[in-house]
């Protein structure tokens, strides 16, 4: 090669460096990408889902699995901190559309004072499952009482333990030193003797438990339902098929559960956010008797699309496919369009209008 050529070949990439910064994009685009820009865009819906040793990104990987039908519809699950930390998600961070979080984020919010309007801002399009609320501690804890002025790790802050675990820890006051760290590690520091327990918040049976190496003495803590508990949670209870290398055949934990919520802003009708997530929720409508099967979540049997929520506004476009006759075969998939350049759906264009083209949306 030339000394010439080497030279070439050293500017070139500082060259092309140098158009990209002077030019407007916001992608890394190339001249004549446009449309993939905006066919990558147009119809992705991003749903934040929380930490991967929980239950809840896994139904964010799952409904992209079922859903995804591009270019008509894109699922992206989003790996985010937690239920807490997904309200603030879905109101702040582009390409948030849809959240999985806990029913009982709206009156914490409205308790702490936080986020102004919060019950006007939020819908949900349905109920989901059950989360278990699972308090792992050492041999010398037997009670919850016994947690009072000990370490107790909480995950980390903005997760579902973050949010449930705090306010249960608070109405059957128990004034535990809270810890907000990945509770992974925090169960390693259980077996040194440096936190007392940890407080995890998913679908059971998860990850975390049923993997790690049971310590002499470790256990579950019973948590007693009460009067202070009436109106999200349930009774429920961990039993030894849940975890078998933690409880002992035959035998189980009671404790309390708390429904999760699929959950989107409350958009105008007639916007293109609000198309974009009403395209999201005709598909999840259609869909959602495969969710049901093998080999997805056995959690997703627990759901049922009309249940209510108190203290929730149910999604506008939700409501509505709510109040439609059922037909009388539901398809497993909608169909997508063929190379003949087939339009979409009837029922589809009715619902939404016809979506025309447009650019990508920014937040």
């Amino acid at each position: 090669m030339s000394v010439l050529a080497a030279m070439l070949g050293m500017a070139a990439p500082a060259a092309f460096a140098q158009t990209a910064r002077s030019g407007p994009a916001t992608t890394a685009t190339i001249p004549g990408e446009g449309g993939k820009v905006q066919e990558s865009n147009e119809w992705t819906v991003g749903i934040a889902g929380g930490l991967l040793e929980g239950t809840n990104i896994r139904f964010a990987a799952e409904m992209a699995k079922v859903l995804d039908d591009r270019p008509r519809l894109r699922v992206l699950p989003i790996v985010t901190y937690g239920a807490l930390g997904n309200v603030e998600d879905l109101l702040y961070v582009k390409g948030v559309d849809v959240t999985i979080t806990s029913a009982d984020v709206l009156d914490e919010y409205l308790r702490n004072g936080t986020l102004a309007h919060i019950k006007d801002r939020i819908r949900f399009i349905c109920k989901f499952y059950i989360n278990e609320v699972h308090i792992y501690v050492r041999p010398e804890i037997r009670t919850l009482e016994d947690l009072n002025g000990k370490k107790v790790s909480f995950n980390t802050v903005g997760s579902a333990a973050n949010l449930t675990g705090g306010i249960l820890f608070d109405r059957l006051h128990i004034n535990a030193q809270r810890v907000f760290i990945n509770n992974s590690i925090a169960l390693e520091k259980m077996r040194t003797g440096e936190i007392a327990g940890v407080v995890h918040v998913t679908g059971k049976p998860t990850d975390l438990f049923t993997k790690f190496k049971p310590e002499p003495g470790f256990h579950f803590l019973a948590v007693p339902f009460s009067k202070d508990l009436l109106d999200y949670y349930v009774p429920t209870q961990l039993t030894s098929a849940d975890y078998p290398n933690l409880i002992p055949p035959g035998q189980s934990v009671d404790t309390i559960g708390v429904p999760q919520v699929l959950a989107v802003y409350n958009w105008p009708q007639n916007t293109e956010h609000y198309r974009r997530v009403a395209r999201f929720v005709e598909y999840f409508f259609d869909r959602f008797n495969q969710f049901q099967k093998p080999p997805f979540h056995p959690k997703w049997k627990e759901i049922s699309l009309s249940s209510s929520l108190p203290g929730w506004t149910r999604f506008r476009a939700s409501e509505e496919l709510l109040a439609k006759p059922p037909k009388a075969e539901q398809p497993d998939r909608l169909e997508a369009p063929t190379d003949s350049g087939e339009q979409d759906s009837p029922d589809l264009l009715n619902r939404f209008g016809n979506w025309p083209a447009t650019t990508p949306l920014a937040r």
